[in-house]
């Protein structure tokens, strides 16, 4: 089966409560709920990456041709534990008005959306300061630079980036481990530490875990506008987009493009200022007949200048 999600892991392997959970939350991290997924066997696998095509030509009759190949690089894909423990005070799960299935149904839904979040910002920033050092590489790593359009801010810290991404097999694909997605433990009680690491008390514990990790199989499938900030003339226009997406092959757009909500209204404001009514220009859902998918996984306190050479 093609192009399947978390949400799709979820219903295949029978997780009808964490079917739910995902559901709920697909909002929360647009790349976790909607990004395909390949599922594995194990947690890690070799795979090669397109980096130029093969060069034909013309021959002669009577005459041979030297043979050519693409140009690939040998990259290995890791899936790395997304896991926490939910943990409920039984005295107070008990207390509850509604109960405590309520309750643990509340705490699940919280850490699915935390999980969701977690997932769709280190998709991005990978193991840079805003990413986890302890979980997989994000998009700002793999970006190749010549797929990547400066905007060339220049009040520090102030960043933010912009990316075009193609899916799929030969693109971008988020990668789950151990022949499994997202897992929810049934709950059961017993005795835990307290905050201060000394004193025990009896509470309802539940894990919540997966194998994570993502792969871009072609240096054509991830494009990045950089740097753009909120200074004069650096704030994104359709210009910058035009410029990225004119940096992909014919045949190879890009599916979506990925802002968060300040680049988005940047970018409505440049299209208010080009409008010969003056009147503000609807918030884009599309930029060149791509769709633009909103998301607080990218940040606006960037680095600036990462990655850029």
């Amino acid at each position: 089966m093609a192009n399947l999600n978390l949400l799709d892991v979820a219903r295949l392997n029978g997780n009808s409560a964490l079917v739910g959970l995902i559901e709920e939350n697909q909002s929360a991290a647009p790349e976790a709920a909607n990004w395909p997924v390949k599922v594995i066997s194990g947690t890690s696998y070799s795979t090669l990456v397109r980096t130029a095509l093969p060069t034909p030509g013309f021959r002669k009759a009577n005459e041979g041709s030297a043979g050519v190949k693409s140009t690939y690089e040998s990259k290995m894909v890791q899936c790395f534990i997304a896991s926490e423990a939910l943990k409920i005070d039984k005295a107070v799960a008990d207390a509850y008005e509604f109960g405590p299935d309520e309750l643990k149904a509340m705490e699940a839904d919280g850490m699915v959306r935390a999980l969701m979040q977690l997932i769709g910002k280190q998709a991005y920033y990978g193991t840079t300061s805003n990413g986890d050092s302890d979980g997989f590489p994000g998009l700002i790593d793999i970006c190749d630079s010549s797929f990547i359009v400066d905007a060339a801010g220049t009040t520090a810290t102030t960043g933010s980036s912009v990316y075009a991404l193609r899916f799929g097999n030969k693109g971008v694909s988020l990668v789950l481990g151990n022949n499994a997605g997202m897992s929810l433990g049934d709950w059961r009680e017993e005795f835990v530490l307290d905050s201060g690491g000394t004193n025990s008390f009896n509470a309802y514990v539940a894990p919540l875990d997966l194998w994570v990790g993502m792969q871009a199989t072609d240096i054509s499938a991830v494009g990045r506008i950089a740097d753009i900030t909120a200074d004069s003339s650096k704030t994104l226009t359709d210009d910058m987009i035009s410029d990225l997406i004119a940096k992909f092959p014919v045949g190879g757009a890009p599916d979506a493009l990925y802002m968060n909500r300040r680049s988005l209204q940047q970018l409505q404001d440049s299209r208010t200022a080009t409008n010969p009514t003056g009147a503000p220009a609807p918030f884009p859902n599309s930029a060149f007949g791509i769709p633009i998918v909103v998301t607080d996984s990218i940040l606006s306190t960037e680095t600036l200048n990462y990655n850029l050479s």
